[in-house]
């Protein structure tokens, strides 16, 4: 099979089984059996497939076919300025997440602490923008500390990874505390797209309640664990802005919310003491 057909029949093969984006997820997948980037395909030699290629690719479509992310069938995902290792262990990280990351680098810190770091992605991607800075990242989970790890060995970012919840045994004072902890209720659940919610871990996506449970641990400890004119930013789902700066003016923060590039509420800024 030649490259061009292959491209065709893997897009047809998605559009056929109701994917939106079916050619953009197709391209992603070859690509990553290729080795190559996906944009590398329409400039490529338009050469016969190896029977290998082609049951991984045929093995990728499958998967993509019954909603798998596509982070999770390559095994990675490019997040900001580096490519992460992603499992179903952990969240896809997500480009809206990138506006956390270009707030934390408008700030003056030394040293982060990133709490509910999955992936890794939003720590790695701080530690990596600003050399000499230091870093801690915790979770709850002990397989996505590990995804972690091996994305900061990889990328080679020294950082410490411990398993916690929350502040729970956490010691010492932090400049910067960031997080995309779990925010979505759990009545919203079922409104997710499949992609989302068989494949995803439900635990980082949802706090089993109204979504709010993680602003209001991470507001309440957050004099604790900071810095003297320390700063926190978290990310929000859209719809959640009002609420969470509230959560947070409660500890005795000033708060600002910071919209994503598509004019969305996305992260809250909230200040302690001078």
């Amino acid at each position: 099979m030649k490259l061009s057909q292959a491209r065709a029949q893997a897009a047809a093969t998605l559009r056929a089984a109701g994917i939106d984006g079916a050619a953009r997820d197709a391209d992603r997948i070859l690509a990553a059996v290729l080795g190559v980037e996906p944009a590398r395909l329409r400039t490529a030699d338009d050469r016969d497939l190896s029977p290998g290629e082609i049951v991984r690719l045929d093995q990728g479509i499958a998967a993509r076919a019954t909603r798998q992310p596509v982070a999770q069938i390559v095994g990675f995902r490019d997040f900001y300025a580096h490519r992460f290792r992603v499992t179903r262990d952990t969240l896809d990280p997500r480009p809206e997440t990138e506006t956390l990351v270009e707030t934390a680098l408008s700030l003056p810190w030394g040293n982060v602490l990133d709490m509910g770091t999955g992936t890794g992605a939003i720590l790695i991607s701080l530690l990596a923008a600003r050399p000499g800075s230091r870093g801690t990242g915790t979770d709850i989970s002990a397989p996505a500390l590990e995804v972690a790890r091996d994305n900061a060995h990889l990328i080679g970012v020294r950082a410490d990874f411990l398993r916690a919840d929350w502040y729970d045994g956490l010691g010492g004072r932090f400049d910067l505390i960031v997080s995309n902890p779990p925010y979505i209720a759990l009545a919203e659940m079922p409104g997710l797209a499949p992609d989302v919610l068989q494949w995803e871990p439900h635990s980082a996506l949802t706090d089993g309640g109204d979504g709010l449970a993680a602003y209001r641990a991470i507001a309440a400890g957050a004099l604790a664990h900071l810095a003297p004119g320390g700063h926190v930013l978290v990310e929000i789902g859209p719809t959640q802005g009002a609420a969470v700066a509230a959560v947070f003016r409660q500890h005795g923060a000033e708060t600002r919310l910071i919209p994503d590039l598509d004019g969305r509420d996305r992260v809250v800024l909230a200040r302690f003491g001078a």
